[in-house]
């Protein structure tokens, strides 16, 4: 007979979905679903429901978004629950001593990296903008560090030449919420033995910001090209043309030698926009104006005249 575990769930952004849908449907309890508060978002700033507290509904699930998870009321509510496990993805809090202290068996943390690599905020953006060609999900017993915790589980992916930010995450996600479930059945066969990170090993990945997604066009052409894709969707790269910001969303590095500055818009065919770079060139493929919608190239030049010489700014 399966044994049968109680579960409080704390997650927040979309990465946190698949897996709270995963636990939700297996045979063990979960018990509570505990999420960011909702947040004004958007032009109009009305506010809007995180992803884990939308699917949480649908899928009938008690819910609390505590502003603080760190009050007597918080803490006395979690503790009556006797929970078994916390599955704690992507929250957005930093949980205390004394709450990693409640569950009877441990929190698990599942994180979008092969840790020790990529420890942080920003796992996914981090591995495709410094080239990896693989990464994957790494399920942790929790511990008072930032994903520092021994290692339960984990497991690797291929990423494509063609790999944006955006798609990774979706299928690290899928990923994950099956690595979530082998973890706590492992765990309840006592078939898991729990494995110390090597710090020496660890590499941070920093939360990213509007400002980080500025093209420095000095970089390799091939750093470049990842660079762009590890920014797409969010934050973005861009560059600026004049006062114009342009934003980048693809494109390709050319194996050419180049002797002019890093940022030349180079001579090219006039439904191409190709530019110097610290080593080689890159082609960009779409694009968007301050002002405009996303475009395949050959479209935006057709309203938008870059001449050869033209030069795009570094940050």
């Amino acid at each position: 007979m399966k044994k049968r575990f109680k579960i409080v769930f704390m997650g927040t952004p979309d990465f946190a979905v698949p897996s709270l849908k995963a636990v939700c449907q297996s045979c063990h309890d979960l018990m509570l679903v505990v999420t960011q508060p909702d947040r004004p978002k958007g032009r109009g700033r009305k506010l809007s429901q995180a992803p884990v507290k939308k699917v949480a509904i649908q899928l009938g699930c008690d819910i609390i978004q505590p502003e603080s998870i760190r009050t007597k009321k918080f803490v006395d509510k979690i503790k009556n629950l006797e929970p078994d496990f916390f599955v704690v993805i992507a929250f957005g809090h930093i949980i205390s001593k004394e709450l990693l202290s409640i569950p009877k068996i441990g929190s698990i943390n599942l994180h979008a990296s092969l840790l020790p690599k990529y420890r942080g905020a920003a796992p996914i953006q981090w591995a495709l903008i410094k080239g990896e060609q693989e990464t994957g999900v790494t399920t942790i017993f929790m511990d008072k560090g930032i994903d520092t915790g021994d290692i339960l589980l984990s497991s690797k992916i291929k990423i494509s030449s063609d790999e944006t930010s955006a798609t990774l995450h979706e299928r690290l996600a899928i990923l994950g919420s099956s690595l979530l479930l082998s973890t706590i059945k492992k765990l309840a066969d006592n078939d898991i033995t729990p494995i110390r990170q090597d710090h020496a090993h660890s590499t941070y990945a920093p939360i990213l910001k509007k400002r980080n997604g500025q093209i420095n066009w000095d970089s390799p052409a091939k750093n470049l090209e990842a660079f762009v894709r590890g920014m797409s969707p969010w934050p973005g790269a861009f560059t600026f043309h004049g006062e114009k910001r342009l934003k980048i969303f693809n494109v390709k590095a050319l194996a050419i030698n180049v002797d002019e500055m890093p940022g030349t818009v180079l001579k090219s065919f006039p439904d191409e926009l190709c530019v110097a770079t610290g080593k080689g060139a890159v082609s960009i493929f779409e694009i968007q104006g301050a002002s405009g919608k996303r475009l395949l190239i050959k479209d935006f030049m057709k309203g938008n005249k870059i001449e050869p010489g033209t030069f795009f700014s570094n940050p």
